[in-house]
């Protein structure tokens, strides 16, 4: 899934699990967990190939046949898609912090969406470095499923933030009215 749906879901979630059962989760936190698995996994790649470009050592970002490898970058994809290296940190940040941090959550919701949304080349390996099982999804930037997820997005969203501002707006209207 793209890096703003990653975001959003993983907003909601927090936002959602916080309106239940009433954890003070840091909504940016849950949303920068959400985005970390691509975050760390492209902003490194993405860096070298611009300052590679700048400094002559590629005529191109594009990668290059006989220009620098950055084969190590997909072991990093694999490292931060994995649900396995996911527990591995949040069991040590729970010991670290003596407590769950909850808004890590978003990493594993990310990993979750990706599983059923990425095929090929990103097909999500979630079990790496233990196995390389991985399920062909249907991809995220197919049109329709595009519309669909951010028609589902737009709905949750409302839903989540949007009635308390249709009650207070209600209220208001209400008071108007009366008075």
């Amino acid at each position: 899934m793209d890096i703003l749906a990653h975001a959003l879901w993983t907003t909601a979630l927090a936002k959602a699990v916080r309106r239940s059962s009433g954890p003070r989760l840091h909504l940016g936190w849950a949303a920068f967990w959400g985005v970390f698995p691509d975050l760390a996994s492209f902003t490194i790649p993405a860096v070298l190939r611009v300052w590679w470009r700048v400094t002559g050592v590629s005529r191109t970002l594009v990668p290059e046949a006989h220009g620098p490898s950055l084969e190590w970058a997909w072991g990093l994809y694999n490292c931060t898609h994995s649900v396995l290296v996911f527990a591995a940190f949040f069991g040590v940040a729970w010991l670290i912090a003596r407590r769950p941090l909850l808004e890590m959550s978003g990493w594993a919701c990310h990993i979750a969406i990706d599983i059923f949304t990425h095929r090929g080349l990103f097909a999500t390996h979630f079990l790496w470095p233990v196995s390389s099982v991985r399920l062909e999804g249907l991809p995220w930037e197919t049109g329709w499923f595009l519309a669909v997820n951010y028609a589902a997005l737009a709905l949750v969203l409302v839903l989540l933030w949007g009635r308390p501002a249709v009650r207070a707006w209600s209220k208001q209207y209400r008071r108007r009215a009366s008075g």
